[in-house]
């Protein structure tokens, strides 16, 4: 694991150090049902090719790694409003 993967991990396990969370009473929280678990089930991935302008190109990639997944929010955003 590289050096910022273990200083992640060290903080979390100092914030669980730090409290005991045990005492928390859960009884009142309604179990949930199948249907609403699979609500949070990530889609199947389809690999595509496509070709897109290169300054679209730029624009996605000033912001880092992860532009296929940016791609992918964005079309759903656009999805999800057109319906």
């Amino acid at each position: 694991m590289t050096d910022e993967q273990n200083a992640v991990l060290a903080r979390i396990a100092a914030r669980q150090a730090a409290g005991d969370d045990s005492g928390i009473d859960y009884s009142e929280i309604p179990p949930m049902s199948d249907e609403q678990l699979a609500q949070f089930r990530r889609s199947p991935k389809v690999l595509v090719a496509a070709r897109i302008d290169k300054d679209v190109y730029d624009w996605l990639m000033a912001y880092g790694k992860g532009y296929s997944a940016r791609i992918n929010g964005i079309l759903r955003t656009v999805m999800e409003n057109a319906r």
